[in-house]
């Protein structure tokens, strides 16, 4: 059976052949009728385009490398699948890489996007302990965009969430409800994030003229049964705390049973009644199917997945344009936790 040319599908759908050409690289201001009738042609002729020659010929690739070294955080997921939506929009597929370690297989990786001729690549950094990357994503000689959601020393296009920014909004709506006594529960005391929001946490008491209290900010492991076991004994030993501001959604999930646990409840009413309010960052399926149902600030992952995609875009279009840096801010969501 003779193989279909794309002379072929021009000479079917009654266009040029450049146009077909066009419409399949998704170039050029090629009217939608005509989109249409070629692609019409093109499935029923069983046309299959070669987009590795394509790419080979014109020097050029629609193949785009991401980088994911943790699977297990919920924030790096959602952002992945706005990477991939919206660079599939725009014509690009994604290569996706796992490293198991993320020091002594990113070489690989890296080894493994150049050989299959991505035009850039994405990393989602994991490591909220350290402000520099691996030697390997720094090296990188691609067009390169790098997410994290702790700060970065490094020179490089970057998408940021501002950690700072989310727990100053968190606290100075608590400090609006009439919360004087407010901690911070969860995270280890190296962790970037973790400090940004101490930071942000410690401004807005400051701004409205209110003590913060170091022995208001335990840390705890990222599990639930930690942070049950942080919030009943900073409770037991604080009873006038009403308001706690969670790390992460296992803290949160820990703090409700922790609450229970020394007979309060989780709610709004802190005069009447004196229930705790909690605040979390996090934005997963989980806090939606919770019950209260938990307030929070969004982490902003779609917005944070859009604008890494169309910041490597540009890098890749405009490979002289100066170092980027996108700082991504949190919107505050109320539900029935506070």
């Amino acid at each position: 059976m003779k193989k279909v040319s794309i002379t072929d599908v021009a000479r079917h759908a009654g266009v040029s052949v450049s146009t077909v050409s066009l419409v399949l690289r998704r170039k050029g201001n090629i009217s939608e009728s005509t989109t249409r009738k070629v692609h019409t042609s093109i499935g029923e002729l069983g046309y299959i385009h070669n987009v590795a020659a394509a790419n080979l010929r014109a020097s050029t690739s629609n193949l785009i490398g991401l980088i994911l070294p943790n699977f297990n955080d919920s924030f790096s997921v959602q952002v992945m699948s706005s990477i991939v939506r919206e660079l599939e929009t725009q014509g690009f597929m994604v290569f996706l890489a796992h490293p198991l370690n993320e020091y002594e297989h990113l070489e690989h990786c890296l080894l493994s996007f150049k050989q299959q001729r991505v035009a850039g690549i994405i990393y989602l950094a994991s490591d909220t302990c350290s402000d520099t990357l691996p030697v390997q994503i720094r090296q990188c000689s691609l067009p390169l965009v790098v997410i994290s959601q702790s700060p970065i020393r490094d020179n490089c296009n970057r998408v940021i969430r501002d950690n700072q920014q989310a727990a100053y909004l968190a606290t100075h709506y608590l400090l609006g409800r009439g919360h004087r006594y407010i901690a911070y529960i969860g995270g280890q005391e190296h962790d970037l994030v973790r400090q940004q929001r101490l930071a942000g946490f410690h401004n807005a008491m400051a701004h409205s003229g209110i003590l913060y209290r170091d022995n208001f900010s335990p840390v705890c492991d990222d599990n639930t049964l930690a942070a049950c076991q942080a919030s009943r004994l900073l409770l037991e030993n604080k009873n006038t705390i009403t308001a706690l501001l969670c790390h992460s959604l296992d803290v949160m999930i820990g703090c409700l049973n922790g609450i229970r646990q020394v007979g309060r409840t989780v709610g709004k009413d802190i005069f009447l009644t004196r229930q705790v309010a909690l605040i979390g960052f996090e934005d997963t399926l989980y806090v939606n199917l919770s019950s209260p149902a938990f307030t929070y600030i969004s982490s902003a992952s779609e917005e944070t997945g859009r604008q890494a995609a169309n910041l490597l875009i540009r890098k890749i279009r405009e490979p002289t344009q100066q170092t980027q840096y996108v700082t991504i801010s949190g919107q505050l969501i109320l539900r029935e936790t506070a």
